[in-house]
């Protein structure tokens, strides 16, 4: 039935204040999830991501771990979420409903949720005070092995025409973004040597 029917399915089913919303090739640390809560109610956020790194699980992940919230505790970038992980507050549901389940098997439901907030003007961030490993796309690279028709690229028309992204506005909303995360990340590893989305890849770490 696809990614947001799951996470719908998940979200109907929790009685708590908070839901949160988790790739299934992630590792997490025991502190993440309750630093990651205390964060959001201490500085009214509604949607909250933790800092993450991708790629290979090719390093001592507890002492990193702790290291990495030691170091980044006070980063933040504000207005962003990501779709790997993130906690979302029940009053955001009450307010916009729940995932969009037009978009088939997986990719999309994540933007598309965080459009919505972003025009809510509910607040969304990403803190260093928790982190997760993200190995990255796993399920998506398996599951397009088996599905015979482009769902990445039938969400991604869904997901344009639904919000008038045409060409120019999606460009100047990518290197928007792009100049951002450029922005923060430069800053971020300027003050702490990490920085709040990193990737390993080609035997290095790369900072986004």
């Amino acid at each position: 039935m696809g990614c947001a029917f799951a996470w719908n399915q998940g979200i109907k089913s929790c009685s708590g204040e908070w839901s949160i919303i988790l790739n299934n090739d992630t590792r997490i640390p025991e502190f993440s999830f309750p630093k990651l809560i205390e964060f959001a109610e201490k500085n009214r956020v509604s949607v909250v991501s933790p800092g993450m790194r991708e790629g290979p699980l090719n390093y001592d992940f507890n002492s990193y771990s702790i290291e990495y919230v030691d170091l980044m505790r006070t980063s933040i970038r504000p207005g962003i979420a990501n779709g790997a992980c993130f906690a979302v507050h029940s009053s955001v549901f009450e307010k916009l409903g729940l995932f969009d389940e037009s978009f088939r098997v997986g990719q999309y439901e994540d933007a598309d949720f965080f459009r919505r907030c972003i025009y809510d003007k509910i607040n969304l961030a990403t803190t260093g005070t928790s982190f997760i490993h993200h190995f990255g796309s796993s399920t998506q690279n398996l599951v397009s092995k088996k599905i015979n028709f482009e769902y990445g690229k039938i969400n991604q028309a869904y997901y344009r025409q639904k919000w008038n992204i045409g060409f120019l506005r999606r460009h100047f909303e990518r290197y928007n973004m792009q100049a951002k995360l450029k922005y923060w990340s430069t800053l971020e590893y300027y003050k702490y040597n990490h920085s709040l989305i990193e990737k390993f890849n080609d035997g290095k770490i790369f900072y986004y």
